[in-house]
């Protein structure tokens, strides 16, 4: 591969950051790190877009099973240190990181210098409209990075969906015809790499489709969810 080129490099930090590259590609690329640093600024540049929008990930504590898992590949359980050298119990971020961000930072902290400080991310919040029966009567949120190339969404409330339906996310532009930004969890965090859709969006809505999505380009399902959206 060219790694020279930016498009390439680009997609694959995304992919990287957003955890979306895993297994033995994830490792090769870590591997390529150090001797390409066009692939070492843009991971730089999407940890900056992506790590403000975690702000909207709610905290979640982790399974004893995932403990258990890190005991054994480390060859054992870890001893506990002396009380008084606790300190991190008494720091609230810890107990407040999620999933989410453990994908996104662990990795990049080892390999890369700290980025500069990055722009707020825009938050939207997508209200139900009540169009469809059985709606749920809560709300998405989505939280946009602020070069507006990158977004997370979250449902409030988890949205209960038939097997074969799915929830797609659309950009609604001023005029013309919406634009899909793709599929979207109904119960949990979904990042969303096509943030270049965004541009000359007014508003986000989250319509009902068939379980691939939309097979028309346009939304074929009622519109559960609406948010305007300024940049």
């Amino acid at each position: 591969m060219d790694y020279s080129r930016s498009e390439l490099a680009d997609r694959l930090a995304a992919d990287y950051v957003s955890g979306t590259l895993r297994g033995p590609a994830r490792r090769r690329f870590e591997s390529l790190l150090p001797a390409h640093p066009l692939l070492r600024t843009a991971v730089r540049e999407w940890q900056a877009r992506l790590m403000p929008l975690t702000i909207s990930i709610a905290p979640q504590k982790p399974p004893a099973a995932v403990w258990k898992r890190i005991e054994a590949r480390i060859g054992g359980a870890v001893p506990a240190p002396p009380a008084r050298t606790l300190w991190w119990n008494k720091l609230a971020v810890w107990r407040g990181v999620s999933a989410f961000a453990t994908v996104a930072v662990i990795g990049l902290a080892v390999l890369l210098a700290s980025p500069g400080p990055a722009q707020p991310p825009v938050v939207v919040v997508l209200s139900a409209t009540g169009t469809a029966d059985g709606a749920v009567p809560a709300s998405f949120v989505a939280s946009i990075s602020g070069d507006g190339r990158a977004m997370v969404t979250r449902p409030l409330v988890n949205v209960s969906l038939e097997a074969n339906r799915a929830l797609e996310l659309w950009a609604l532009p001023g005029s013309g015809a919406p634009r899909s930004l793709g599929l979207i969890s109904a119960s949990g965090a979904t990042v969303v790499k096509k943030g270049q859709a965004l541009a000359g969006a007014t508003a986000l809505a989250v319509s009902l489709e068939p379980a691939g999505g939309s097979p028309t380009g346009a939304p074929t399902g009622p519109v559960l969810f609406v948010g305007k959206l300024q940049l």
